[in-house]
């Protein structure tokens, strides 16, 4: 959209919303990227009888009218809300919204902070960062588990197993038919992971609120560590210990010696993690995940190298990204083999 069609629908917006005298909106700027939404951080202040409110926020919306991305704004809002009033440490969502730009939009406070998983392990400015980051995350993970279905229909369209159908079977499901459809080439470590996955699949009912991409990169930290959890893209209905296992996933440690995600130990994330209202670790559960977890990225790499070589895109990003499969062949040997940290 343009600048001054979202500046003057943001007026008017905020002006409804408070019911403020006036409001003035300053520092709109479109965040580059992002192809299935357009982000604008803005600042405004409302003038209202109790005095002038600011506010230091994110604008979110779907680039295209009539076309919902996945997930919409509208089911983000409601994500970032039902986590919100779970007590996990996000962005505050202030409005939802209405039809006035055509697309969906929500509202959120504009949080500060560093996002790059590899400065967050490494940076000799969060060293202190790194002693207590691990504990928040393993509570604000316990909390996002305790959002259930049942208590919140605004969510129903969050992706789930169907009747009769496990979580792990959904998501190996999901990831195996993306595989099959885009290898070009054979990959027996794979064929391999697929083999065990199939042996050992957890057979667990229960489904909670899982973020689906919970892992260093994701968060905005800062010295004193977790400021919010984000990218809520890949969120649904599963296993719990799903989560926890991707956290650990070897790439996702950005060369760190710990397990969880670089910078934690699993037994005292583990500990953090119940002693916060999260459910009992089932380890061997956990392990099941982890192998998939590596899987699964694995087969990432491949479909996104596949959106390049077939030039439906022509990032770098892509093309680098689809040089890492063998890493993560490399490392379901490790964990196959009982060998990996």
């Amino acid at each position: 959209m343009e600048a001054s069609k979202v500046q003057e629908g943001l007026v008017a917006f905020i002006l409804e919303k408070t019911a403020a005298r006036s409001v003035n909106v300053e520092n709109l700027a479109r965040f580059s990227g992002g192809a299935s939404r357009e982000t604008w951080s803005f600042d405004a202040t409302a003038s209202t009888p109790d005095g002038e409110q600011r506010f230091e926020a994110i604008f979110r919306c779907d680039p295209i009218a009539g076309v919902e991305s996945s997930p919409g704004r509208a089911l983000e809002y409601y994500l970032i809300k039902a986590a919100w009033d779970a007590g996990v440490v996000v962005p505050e969502p202030l409005w939802d919204g209405d039809d006035r730009f055509g697309v969906k939009f929500f509202i959120m406070r504009r949080i500060p902070g560093e996002t790059l998983g590899a400065r967050l392990v490494r940076g000799e400015q969060y060293a202190s960062t790194r002693e207590v980051i691990p504990a928040q995350l393993a509570r604000s993970l316990a909390r996002i588990h305790t959002v259930r279905r049942e208590a919140h229909p605004e969510l129903a369209s969050l992706p789930a197993p169907v009747a009769g159908q496990s979580p792990a079977q959904a998501e190996v499901e999901n990831y195996e038919n993306a595989y099959r459809m885009s290898a070009p080439d054979p990959h027996p470590a794979f064929e391999l992971a697929f083999r065990w996955i199939h042996a050992h699949m957890p057979q667990v009912e229960e489904q909670v609120l899982v973020h689906g991409d919970y892992r260093v990169g994701n968060l905005i930290f800062g010295e004193e560590g977790l400021r919010a959890v984000i990218d809520w893209e890949l969120a649904h209905w599963g296993d719990p210990m799903e989560d926890l296992a991707w956290l650990a996933v070897k790439s996702w440690r950005f060369g760190g010696k710990q397990p969880m995600g670089g910078i934690g130990d699993r037994e005292a994330f583990y500990r953090d993690y119940e002693a916060s209202g999260g459910f009992p670790v089932d380890r061997e559960r956990v392990r099941f995940w982890e192998l998939f977890g590596n899987l699964r990225w694995g087969i990432i790499t491949i479909t996104q190298a596949m959106t390049y070589l077939s030039g439906r895109s022509k990032s770098v990003e892509l093309a680098s990204i689809g040089r890492r499969t063998a890493e993560t062949e490399w490392e379901l040997l490790n964990l196959l083999e009982g060998t990996a940290n």
